[in-house]
C-alpha cells in the first residue's frame, strides 16, 4: 500500500488488487485511490502508471494467505448478457401474455409497471449491490446478518426445486424441436388409437372451434372432438394418466434422451463457472430476440393477426381496481425478474467492485417488460391467424396459457401453415430452449456457487457435473405418464410458497436489520454516487410492505391446488407442505445455530451479535474491508443512542 499526496494536501492510499478485471477484460488489476475524507473517490493517474510498472512484483494482502481468488467476469459486459438470459425466460413467452390477458388486458400493464417501479426494479438493484459489495454467493452474503442465514439456504434449496423440474420442460421442448423436422408434422394428423373424436390439427376447422357449438358442447367430454395437437401431447409425448392416485408411472423414454441433452448442455456451459457461462451469454441472451424478430414480422403479415394482437392489447379498465389484478402483477413481476431466489446476487458476486449495476439493473428490468410486450404481440399475432383460419371472432376460445400454450395452442396454429410449417416451429422450440437453458445456468450455477463458497476445494467441473447428475435422476419424475401433476405440485409449494416468505425475510434483513442507511453508505463507497429518495423508501418502506400485503393475500385466499381440475390425493398435498415446510423451516433453524454459536456470554449478547455483520463483512479485498471499516464506523456514530423514531427516521432518510 502506498500513500501519496494531492494537489488540495489530502492524503490517499492505493492498492492493487488481482481479483479485479475491468469492463474491457484487459486488465487484471484495478488501481483504487481513495480519500481519507469519507465517500471520497478520485483517479490518481501517476500511482497507477507506478504500480503498472511494477505489475506482478507485489503482492495483495490477502493472496499472501493462498486463497485462491474468487473468478470474474470477463467483461462487464458478460454479466449484463448473463442477467438478461436468466430473468427473461419461458415466463416472458407463456406465462406473461395469458397473465395480462386474464386480467384486463392493455390496463394490466398499469398496475404491472406501477409494481415493476416499487417491487421489480428496486430488489433487482438490491441484490446486484449486496452481490457486488460482498463478492459472496446467495447464502455466504447472510454474513451480513448469520442470524439470518437460513434465508439464503431456503432459497437455494427452493431454486433447486425449480432447476429440476424446468429442465425437464426443456426436454420436452427438445422432443418437439426434433419432431418438427418432419414432413408432415407429427401432431398435424390423427392416430387411429386416439379416437374418432380426434380432429386434425391440420385442417381449417378443429376442436377449440367445434366445441363452440352447441350441439356439440352438450356432448359428453369424451365425445367431444380435440384437435390433434392436444392428443398428440397428452397421448404420445406425456403419456398422461387419468389421475395421479395409479401412481406416476415410467419415464418416456424419448424424453429421458431430451432431458440428458438439456442437462448436458448446462454442465457443458457452467463446468469452468462464469469464464464459460460469460462467453456462452452472447448467444443466449441475444439469439432468442433473433428469432422473436423472425416470428414476429411473419406473424403480423397473417390474415388475422392484428385481430389477435389487439384482443392482446384492449384494456378492459373494469379489472383495474380488482385486488386479484394487483396480485397477479406483483407475483408475474417477482417471477418474471427472478428476484429473492439468489440467482442475481449470485451473478453480481463475480463483478469487480465499482462496476455500474445502477446501469445494468435498469437495463435488464426495462428489457425484460419490453420482451413480454413483443412475446404476447408474436403469440397472439399467430393466434389471431389460428381463430381466422377456423372462423370465429372469439380468440379468447384458442387460447391455452402456460405450457398449453407451448405444446397444444402453438402447435396447433404451425399445423394449418399452408407453407414450410417445419420452418417456424423449429423456430418455435429452438428459441424455447435457448431460453430456458439461459434460466437455467443461472439457478444451477447459484446452487453451485453456494456449495463451492462452502466448500472451496469442491472445484467447479466436480460440483457441477454432481448437481447435474443428482437433478437429471430427480427431472426423471417429471417425464413420467404423471409427471405434470407432480410438476404442478412441486412448482407451488417448492417456488411460490417458500420463495414468497424467503423475499420478504430477505427485504427486511437487508432493509431494517441490517439497514437501510447502512446499505445506502455500503453503495456509496463502492460507486461513488448518492442513492436517491426513490430507493430508500422503496428499500425503507413501500417493497417490504407491498410483499407483506402480497403474502397475506396468499394465505387469505388459499384453495387446494388441482390439475385438470381434480384434486391431489391426501398423500401428495403431504409432500407438497413438507417441501414448504422444509425450506422455511431453515429460517429458524440456522437462526439458531448462529446463536449458539456467537462468541457472547451471555444469552443477550449471542442474541445481539448473531444479527450483527461478521467482523469480515465487506469488500472481499483486505485494504478496501479495512478502508471501508474505518469509514462506515465514522457513519454510523451519529446513530448510536438515538430514541426509536429517530433511528427509523435515520434508517429511511440518512
Amino acid at each position: 500500500m502506498k500513500t501519496t499526496t494531492d494537489r488540495a494536501g489530502n492524503m490517499k492510499s492505493t492498492q492493487q488488487n488481482a481479483a479485479f478485471v475491468g469492463d474491457d477484460g484487459q486488465s487484471n488489476a484495478s488501481t483504487l485511490p481513495m480519500s481519507s475524507l469519507p465517500s471520497q473517490q478520485q483517479p490518481d493517474s501517476d500511482v497507477s502508471q507506478e504500480l503498472g510498472k511494477v505489475n506482478g512484483a507485489a503482492t495483495d494482502a490477502g493472496a499472501g494467505a493462498g486463497r485462491e481468488e474468487r473468478d470474474t467476469w470477463g467483461k462487464g459486459v458478460e454479466f449484463l448478457m448473463s442477467c438478461i438470459a436468466m430473468s427473461v425466460g419461458l415466463g416472458n413467452v407463456w406465462r406473461f401474455p395469458f397473465t395480462a390477458l386474464d386480467n384486463g388486458g392493455g390496463a394490466f400493464l398499469i398496475p404491472y409497471l406501477i409494481v415493476l417501479f416499487l417491487i421489480g426494479k428496486p430488489i433487482y438493484y438490491l441484490e446486484m449491490v449486496i452481490g457486488q459489495f460482498s463478492s459472496r454467493g446467495s447464502v455466504k452474503v447472510f454474513d451480513l446478518c448469520p442470524a439470518m442465514k437460513g434465508v439464503g439456504i431456503g432459497q437455494v434449496i427452493s431454486i433447486s426445486f425449480v432447476t429440476t423440474y424446468y429442465v425437464a420442460i426443456m426436454g420436452i421442448t427438445l422432443y418437439y424441436f426434433y419432431d418438427s423436422f418432419r414432413t408432415p408434422l407429427p401432431w398435424s394428423e390423427c392416430q387411429p388409437a386416439w379416437g374418432a373424436h380426434c380432429v386434425a390439427s391440420s385442417l381449417g376447422n378443429t376442436s377449440i372451434s367445434m366445441s363452440m357449438s352447441s350441439p356439440l358442447s352438450s356432448l359428453d367430454p369424451q365425445q367431444q372432438p380435440v384437435a390433434s395437437a392436444e392428443l398428440y401431447f397428452l397421448k404420445e409425448v406425456l403419456r398422461e394418466k387419468e389421475q395421479i392416485a395409479d401412481g406416476i408411472g415410467l419415464p418416456n423414454w424419448e424424453l429421458v434422451v431430451g432431458l440428458f441433452v438439456a442437462w448436458a448442455s448446462i454442465f457443458l456451459i457452467i463446468r469452468r463457472g462464469v469464464k464459460s457461462s460469460g462467453k456462452a451469454s452472447y448467444f443466449l441472451a441475444l439469439f432468442p430476440y433473433v428469432i422473436m424478430g423472425v416470428l414476429l414480422v411473419r406473424a403480423v403479415t397473417l390474415p388475422g393477426s392484428l385481430n389477435g394482437i389487439y384482443y392482446f392489447i384492449k384494456p378492459n379498465w373494469g379489472k383495474i381496481l380488482d385486488p386479484k389484478v394487483w396480485y397477479a402483477a406483483v407475483t408475474q413481476c417477482f417471477y418474471s425478474l427472478s428476484v429473492c431466489f439468489g440467482n442475481i446476487i449470485m451473478y453480481a458476486s463475480f463483478n469487480k467492485f465499482g462496476h455500474n449495476v445502477h446501469r445494468d439493473a435498469t437495463i435488464v428490468t426495462a428489457l425484460d417488460t419490453a420482451t413480454s410486450l413483443l412475446a404476447g404481440f408474436t403469440i397472439f399475432g399467430i393466434l389471431g391467424h389460428l381463430a381466422h383460419e377456423i372462423g370465429t371472432d372469439d380468440i379468447g376460445k384458442v387460447v391455452k396459457g402456460g405450457a398449453g400454450l407451448a405444446f397444444i395452442s402453438y402447435p396447433d396454429a404451425i399445423a394449418k401453415f399452408k407453407q414450410l410449417p417445419q420452418i417456424f416451429s423449429v423456430l418455435f422450440f429452438l428459441m424455447l430452449f435457448v431460453l430456458g437453458i439461459g434460466s437455467n445456468i443461472a439457478m444451477t450455477s447459484c446452487t453451485v456457487t453456494a456449495i463451492r463458497d462452502r466448500f472451496p476445494n469442491f472445484k467447479q467441473w466436480q460440483c457441477s457435473l454432481l448437481i447435474a447428475v443428482l437433478s437429471f435422476s430427480i427431472g426423471l419424475i417429471y417425464i413420467t405418464p404423471g409427471g405434470q401433476y407432480m410438476l404442478t405440485l412441486v412448482d407451488f409449494f417448492g417456488a411460490s410458497m417458500i420463495a414468497l416468505v424467503l423475499g420478504i425475510a430477505e427485504l427486511y434483513t437487508i432493509g431494517w436489520i441490517y439497514g437501510t442507511d447502512r446499505l445506502c453508505k455500503d453503495i456509496e463507497f463502492m460507486l461513488g454516487r448518492k442513492v436517491g429518495l426513490y430507493w430508500r423508501l422503496c428499500w425503507g418502506v413501500f417493497t417490504p410492505l407491498i410483499m407483506t400485503i402480497i403474502l397475506i393475500y396468499f394465505y387469505a385466499t388459499y384453495e387446494p391446488i388441482t390439475y385438470n381440475d381434480q384434486l391431489f390425493p391426501t398423500w401428495a398435498y403431504g409432500i407438497g407442505w413438507a417441501i414448504t415446510a422444509f425450506g422455511i423451516m431453515q429460517l429458524p433453524l440456522w437462526m439458531f445455530v448462529a446463536i449458539v454459536r456467537d462468541p457472547g456470554v451471555t444469552l443477550s449478547e449471542k442474541i445481539r451479535g448473531a444479527f450483527r455483520p461478521k467482523k469480515n463483512w465487506g469488500p472481499s479485498d483486505p485494504l478496501l474491508r479495512e478502508q471501508y471499516n474505518k469509514q462506515i464506523e465514522h457513519e454510523l456514530m451519529p446513530k448510536r443512542g438515538k430514541g426509536f423514531w429517530s433511528s427509523i427516521k435515520q434508517n429511511i432518510f440518512g
